[in-house]
């Protein structure tokens, strides 16, 4: 009866650590894989990045550099790269930091307010 119960648990670890996780891998490579369209910026498992020019069935063109175009494998493709979205002038809130000068009289002390060792180190 036992042993029984150990072959359960067993069963039931290998499941949740080994089976359970491969598969969520596998539908997100999947996914990446379908939501690949023309235009878009990749990288590939070897590391190269380029844009995508064409798809076909099992393949795509994607141009590595200007007026290069290689064909590779769709199961190549090891990630979408999505571009940060950008801010208009009058999108931003003002918040932004403004560019150093490089004169340390204008940057305020933060840790005035705690106390610091003998060694310069502020107490935490």
């Amino acid at each position: 009866m036992v042993i029984a119960i150990y072959l359960v648990i067993l069963v039931a670890a290998f499941y949740f650590l080994i089976v359970r996780p491969q598969r969520r891998q596998s539908m997100a490579r999947r996914q990446i894989l379908s939501a690949v369209e023309e235009g878009d910026e990749i990288v590939t498992s070897g590391g190269v990045y380029g844009t995508v020019l064409a798809i076909n069935d099992d393949t795509l063109d994607v141009e590595i550099a200007s007026g290069v175009v290689v064909k590779i494998a769709r199961g190549a493709v090891a990630a979408r790269i999505t571009p940060e979205p950008e801010l208009h002038d009058d999108e931003q809130d003002g918040d932004t930091e403004a560019e150093w000068d490089g004169d340390l009289d204008d940057v305020d002390d933060v840790d005035e307010e705690r106390p610091r060792h003998e060694d310069g180190d502020t107490e935490s």
